[in-house]
């Protein structure tokens, strides 16, 4: 087993595709889907058997980050469409059909990227993914809940204002 460090999700990754798989279940089970969704804080969602079914596959491959983990599972819970055509944060920053504003206005962007705890996080990422119709990139999604640190929100930043450079 190696270090949690290197846990990422990505198409090529074993993590990732036991994620993808992982998320897809979640159709065929809309009781863990719903179970999920109806978590209002993270530490509900570790007495969630979903999770542990998660948390399980990941196992074999790493170690595992328990808070950044359970916060991944009940976000993407809310993810209705894997969307992998540009990461999570360009997602964010793209605009309205018919419009040049950001999906995510820049307030509320900057609002996301003071979120200091996975707990913080939880709540505010629930409603950016609600805002997108529950379309988003999924598993660059889960690497920014799971790894949420300064870097992932500087290449957040980096990302989102690519594209919303007019967003203030």
């Amino acid at each position: 087993m190696t270090d949690k460090k290197s846990l990422k999700f990505n198409e090529d990754s074993q993590a990732g595709k036991a994620l993808l798989e992982w998320w897809r279940g979640l159709d065929e089970n809309r009781g863990d889907r719903a179970e999920l969704r109806r978590a209002g804080e993270i530490s509900e969602i570790i007495f969630i058997p979903a999770y542990h079914r998660l948390r399980y596959a990941l196992l074999k491959h790493s170690k595992v980050y328990e808070n950044g983990l359970a916060a991944t599972a009940g976000i993407l819970a809310h993810v209705k469409q894997n969307d992998p055509s540009k990461a999570f944060a360009e997602q964010m920053a793209q605009s309205k059909d018919g419009s040049d504003r950001a999906r995510l206005r820049g307030l509320r962007f900057r609002r996301l990227l003071k979120c200091q705890s996975h707990e913080d996080l939880y709540r505010d990422m629930v409603r950016v993914v609600r805002q997108l119709n529950g379309k988003a990139n999924a598993l660059s999604l889960a690497n920014m809940i799971y790894w949420w640190n300064d870097r992932t929100k500087q290449t957040m930043a980096r990302e989102y204002y690519t594209l919303a450079m007019s967003e203030d």
